[in-house]
């Protein structure tokens, strides 16, 4: 459960695009760091079906260092595994699989998280609830709103800041605050410049 604990929390993946990754889809070099989320699973009673994300297109994420360090050591450890198998892992095999390789199922992987949550003292939240972390710790870190609807990959930002405005009271605060730290700045910058010249002599008469 880490890999798809860290997606949703660091990059505020949705279940069904976590388990559509395959690692074609990443870029873990050392200059360029980012996935690709074109596909979403989404749960049938057939099983596992593959569709287009939620809000009709692909969008790109970026990966923060650590997270591509533990990506890193994922496909290594994956690829060993699947290796004892008799299995050559490639591009299109999945992120998050199977011991064999072979996709997960979305509501499986709601199964384990409650599972593996029941454990703990913990708060019973939803997996789903993850990516609602990531959302209001941007949005808490004054991280632009378009940004962060950008990396959720909702239609518009308008969702984004009706989805969240429990957070916005906060940003708002911190606003008029640096908006009126500006503000004294220029003020007392101006205030300097005046004091200095009328403590300035004028020209042709002797100061007072």
């Amino acid at each position: 459960m880490f890999i798809p604990i860290l997606l949703a929390v660091t990059c505020g993946l949705r279940r069904g695009e976590i388990l559509a990754l395959s690692w074609r889809h990443l870029e873990l070099g050392d200059n360029r760091r980012q996935l690709a989320v074109t596909e979403s699973a989404e749960q049938t009673k057939d099983g596992v079906r593959y569709k287009e994300p939620k809000s009709g297109r692909a969008r790109t994420v970026a990966l923060s260092a650590s997270t591509v360090a533990e990506l890193r050591a994922h496909r290594v450890r994956q690829a060993e595994e699947q290796l004892r198998l008799g299995l050559r892992p490639d591009g299109n095999s999945f992120v998050v699989a199977q011991v064999d390789g072979a996709p997960l199922q979305p509501r499986s992987l709601t199964h384990e998280w409650v599972r593996v949550l029941g454990k703990t003292t913990l708060p019973r939240i939803r997996f789903h609830d993850l990516r609602h972390t990531h959302a209001s710790q941007m949005l808490s870190a004054g991280v632009h709103p378009k940004v962060a609807s950008e990396r959720l990959g909702h239609s518009s930002i308008g969702i984004t800041l009706d989805l969240y405005s429990h957070v916005m009271p906060g940003m708002q605060a911190d606003a008029a605050e640096q908006v009126d730290a500006a503000l004294q700045a220029a003020i007392s910058s101006e205030r300097k410049v005046a004091d200095g010249l009328l403590s300035k002599p004028q020209r042709g008469r002797k100061p007072l």
